[in-house]
């Protein structure tokens, strides 16, 4: 519990901040109102807090929202949206009186759960519950990481606070409950989550389905823990904050007792969840909290109280921290350099001649060829890091000339996210968000199903992530059908914003990791194999050049071409042996690698055209998946080897041999398009 000094310490709120709470609780309900949509409970219980928290202790610049060295804010309990773009606007970020108005309206600056990049203020995208304490979790991975790597004394360039806001359905998703755990494991002191503790979800009383003791399950995690009884009581909430920010062990939830829809007729149920109050509802609570203003109209002093806390301590902070860099330059300039180069996401020039080079006497698992790229990768780029889901041996992900990140060593690259997966991915999020690294994930291709909502939410986002899938296919044998995946590569191809790389041989693979460190706007999947790959028969520099296009002529017929092979991946290989022996029986064709949907579909249709000519109907696809997707390269005149059904358990070219993925069956394929 709280110390009663600090408690009294804290009491100096006065009668316009009581106003300004009420102000954002009755802009929210105007905005809810107007839009006849919205969840009017979070911001009627929750405004309290969240006015503390930005009045009194968040860093922001609302005249520059992405200055670097601001605290972190994610919302992580996105439906209470209202009450975080009325925080917004009266903070004096670019959000206009006519946005608050518009909220829920197709092509506003209020959307219906907040959107990173739509709303400016906005940290995180969030709605999907859980997930925004996974991204405030990497957001403060990142923040610790980078002041390791870059403070040095009296130039505390990375130095501020992360704080989440979330609600019971955040805490039942188990996101949160990785999330939370890999926090306490890292003791990210400088992580502090709000709880908006109301016991009431949207279905009716939280007891129908969850009985934890949140105290007693996150000091289990290593956090540490403070509740304050009152909702309302402004200085009890600023003493636990203030306590938060001292705490220097573990991260730090406060436990806030508030009532849903307070103030509303509805207060303390579901009812006043997800609808948004009636007419008679909302005069009713005006009343009741004695607001007589016209709706999205707040007093003066209302107004002038943000603009000197919030507005002037951002810009007075943004300032000072400005002055803090240049004397940096000054006295750390290759530190500086490489922390505005992290910054800016900018790569090292000729990059590509760092990277290795594979001939036709390698014959490495992507896997393999995989690694010894990143070796050179996080050589020559300081500020890469990543990690696997306990797979380190097995992903081949580990930067070997670096050591684990952990509460003892915040310079380590290597993250060891534990068998955590969903929380892996919502973290690379939020280390993604807050900016300064780029970052990279592994596990097996199947266990990308429990990544999936983070995937999504990363390409929403436009967010340069990197996931690294290995163990591909069926080769993965022994392990059997839950290990092998099938629908995997379709569910992630489906995904928009997503690009999915699935190389063929080592030089596919460096292009694949290429491209993945120059994407500035979308997530990057690189999905990986186990057995070796023959190196392909084409130079390395045209490998280079046709993956980067997404697809290629890997090996032509040797005269007019009858036909096209397709493939991905390991099965490159079964269509070129099965291109030599159509040849011995007559047939001329051409051999396409395709590594790369999003990438092909993206190039001009001339370039489609001259590898995919329209008038070489007879096509055969071959891939070790679900074979979704591939007619829009075969048309209906082609055919598609694929894998519709579950694999087995045994070993890895037997278990392929018996799925068909042979040249023998890819052959007999496309003679039989002649019938």
């Amino acid at each position: 519990m709280l110390n009663e000094k600090v408690v009294q310490e804290q009491l100096n709120f006065d009668e316009t901040d009581t106003q300004a709470v009420t102000a954002v609780r009755m802009l929210s309900m105007d905005m809810i109102s107007r839009a006849r949509s919205g969840h009017p409970g979070l911001p009627l219980g929750a405004a309290p807090m969240a006015y503390v928290l930005f009045s009194r202790h968040l860093r922001v610049d609302p005249s520059f929202p992405k200055w670097f060295n601001r605290d972190r804010f994610v919302l992580s309990a996105g439906h209470g949206s209202a009450m975080l773009y009325s925080l917004l606007h009266l903070s004096g970020f670019a959000l206009s009186r006519d946005d608050l108005m518009n909220f829920r309206q197709l092509g506003s600056k209020t959307p219906g759960h907040p959107e990173y990049g739509v709303t400016p203020g906005v940290d995180a995208t969030t709605g999907p519950l859980g997930q925004g304490i996974g991204m405030a979790v990497g957001m403060a991975m990142a923040e610790a990481h980078l002041a390791a790597d870059y403070n040095r004394p009296n130039y505390a360039v990375v130095d501020h606070y992360t704080y989440a806001l979330c609600g019971d359905g955040d805490l039942m998703e188990g996101v949160a409950a990785e999330s939370a755990s890999l926090a306490g494991q890292l003791n990210l002191n400088k992580l502090i989550v709000l709880y908006d503790s109301n016991d009431v979800s949207l279905d009716g009383p939280l007891s129908n389905a969850c009985h934890d003791d949140v105290a007693q399950r996150f000091t289990s995690y290593g956090w540490n823990y403070l509740r304050v009884a009152d909702g309302n009581d402004l200085g009890a909430i600023d003493a636990a904050i203030t306590v938060a920010k001292g705490n220097q062990n573990g991260p730090t939830l406060i436990e806030v007792k508030t009532q849903i829809g307070a103030g509303s007729p509805n207060a303390g149920t579901n009812k006043v969840h997800g609808a948004p109050l009636s007419a008679e509802d909302l005069a009713q609570t005006r009343a009741n909290y004695g607001w007589d203003n016209d709706p999205f109209t707040v007093p003066a002093e209302v107004h002038n109280r943000f603009m000197t806390t919030i507005k002037a301590r951002g810009w007075a902070s943004h300032q000072a921290w400005s002055g803090l860099v240049s004397h940096y330059s000054a006295a750390e300039p290759q530190l500086a350099a490489q922390f505005a180069q992290g910054v800016s996401q900018t790569l090292p020039k000729h990059l590509v001649d760092q990277l290795p080079t594979y001939y036709k006497k390698d014959q490495l698992a992507s896997r393999a060829s995989g690694s010894e790229i990143l070796q050179k990768l996080s050589a020559v780029c300081p500020n890469l890091w990543g990690g696997s889901a306990d797979l380190f041996s097995s992903n081949k992900t580990a930067i070997a000339q670096d050591d684990r990140f952990s509460a003892a060593n915040r310079q380590g690259r290597n993250l060891w996210f534990g068998v955590r997966e969903f929380a892996e991915a919502a973290a690379m999020n939020g280390i993604a968000l807050h900016g300064g690294t780029r970052v990279f994930g592994s596990t097996f291709f199947v266990f990308s199903d429990y990544m999936k909502g983070a995937i999504r939410l990363a390409a929403l986002q436009k967010l340069p992530v990197i996931y690294v899938f290995t163990h591909d296919s069926l080769a993965v044998g022994e392990d059997g059908p839950t290990h092998e995946p099938v629908e995997q590569l379709a569910a992630l191809r489906a995904i928009p914003g997503l690009t999915v790389y699935r190389p063929a041989d080592g030089n596919e693979t460096v292009a694949a990791w290429l491209a993945a460190m120059a994407a500035t706007d979308h997530p990057t999947a690189i999905v990986l194999t186990r057995q070796g790959l023959p190196t392909l028969p084409k130079p390395a520099a045209r490998v280079h050049s046709g993956v980067k296009r997404g697809g290629y002529v890997v090996a032509d017929a040797q005269g007019t071409p009858d036909g096209i092979l397709l493939a991905s991946g390991s099965e490159v290989q079964v269509a070129l042996r099965a291109q030599s022996l159509l040849r011995d029986q007559g047939h001329d064709v051409r051999v396409v690698s395709l590594p790369s949907f999003e990438r092909f579909n993206a190039q001009s249709r001339e370039y489609r055209e001259k590898v995919l000519p329209r008038h070489l109907r007879r096509r055969v696809a071959i891939e070790m998946a679900s074979g979704l997707g591939w007619c829009q390269y075969t048309g209906l005149d082609g055919a598609v080897i694929s894998q519709d059904r579950f694999g087995a358990s045994g070993n890895g070219e037997q278990v392929i041999a018996m799925a068909g993925f042979t040249p023998e069956r890819v052959v007999q394929t496309y003679l039989n398009l002649d019938e």
